[in-house]
């Protein structure tokens, strides 16, 4: 991504007011060196490489090696970039929120103030919030209210995957999986900050979750239900799985396409945005996706982007999307934005943003 700039120093002391405007005015995106080809995930599955780079959408995704890359470190790394986008110093945040992958650096435990101490951010509180991988939408809504109505004038959103490490390419039930990639993005959002920060105006956002869905993706071992033990590694139940792949799949098909157009419809409409000129969705199959901004008014090739080169890295889609888009040219000032998102047990989420520039 490009655009940074000096530092403004620390942020006002009184809170936001109903008037005030929530702005984005810095964002960041990280990503490990290392990749996986489509090619190579074929091999291992036994899918034929078509198949996967064609249908399933996928011509190689980035993945972390065992012993770096963890998801704290990923968020630094993307945070660290936001801030410098929105010439901000650690020490000018409010709030750290962390709205990224569950399977982190360690379980039960507080990825938010490990990366916040790591920042630096000082003055800041650190919270996380989860929706799997409708979890950026749903993170700017908490956050833009926050901001409206307490003592908190700047955040700085963060998430990171590397949910790669649960995919087990030997089971074929699991295989709409077979994308998870790995990397991070990170967001920064203000209350009325000077003009000439904006990168974007964050509008109204909507979600609907189904929770039918709860119990459709697992991992079978390693909570409560069932402790980790010998038994359950030697057994490999510690990689996600879909118990009954055929009953989600012919679920999900009468349900998916209306809940997306639902929140994308309301947010829009809470917005007061006719249009979307550029879509940012998480990644899923190539004929969905392509079907989906049909759907919404979007030509796929101009107005938004294909994430074939990244797979799904959970909560992170929406920005590596943006800045692929703003790289190409897809992204003007005077564009409405929308971020699309869907994840597991089931939630879809929209948010519009009015960019600036």
């Amino acid at each position: 991504m490009s655009g940074t700039g000096p530092d403004r120093g620390g942020p006002e002391p009184d809170g936001g007011t109903d008037d005030t405007t929530v702005a984005l005015t810095g964002y960041g995106t990280y990503v490990p060196d290392e990749t996986v080809s489509g090619a190579e995930i074929a091999a291992e599955s036994g899918i034929p490489e078509a198949v996967v780079v064609e249908k399933m959408g996928l011509r190689e995704k980035h993945v972390c090696p065992p012993d770096d890359d963890h998801a704290t470190g990923m968020a630094v790394a993307a945070g660290r970039e936001a801030l410098a986008d929105a010439g901000l110093e650690p020490a000018d945040l409010d709030l750290v929120c962390y709205h990224g992958s569950e399977y982190k650096d360690h379980v039960v435990w507080s990825a938010a103030a490990a990366i916040a101490e790591e920042l630096g951010a000082e003055n800041a509180y650190a919270n996380e919030s989860y929706a799997l991988c409708a979890g950026a939408p749903l993170a700017i809504r908490q956050t833009k209210a926050q901001l409206l109505a307490d003592h908190v004038d700047r955040a700085l959103l963060v998430t990171a995957s590397r949910e790669e490490d649960l995919v087990d390419y030997g089971n074929e039930r699991s295989s709409f999986m077979f994308n998870f990639g790995s990397g991070a993005s990170a967001m920064v959002l203000e209350s009325d900050p000077d003009e000439e920060w904006v990168r974007a105006t964050v509008g109204e956002s909507a979600a609907v979750t189904d929770g039918s869905f709860a119990d459709d993706v697992v991992m079978p071992a390693g909570g409560s239900k069932r402790p980790p033990s010998h038994d359950t590694v030697d057994s490999g139940l510690h990689t996600l799985d879909v118990p009954d792949q055929e009953s989600m799949k012919e679920r999900l098909a009468e349900v998916s396409l209306p809940n997306f157009r639902e929140v994308a419809e309301t947010a829009m409409d809470r917005s007061g945005v006719e249009s979307v000129d550029f879509l940012a969705v998480t990644h899923m199959k190539r004929s969905f996706h392509e079907y989906l901004c049909d759907d919404l008014g979007c030509d796929p090739e101009s107005d938004a982007y294909y994430l074939d080169d990244y797979g799904h890295v959970q909560s992170a889609d929406q920005i590596l999307a943006l800045d692929e888009g703003l790289s190409r040219g897809r992204v003007e000032p005077g564009d409405d934005v929308l971020f699309l998102a869907a994840g597991t047990g089931y939630t879809w989420a929209a948010t519009c943003l009015s960019w600036r520039g």
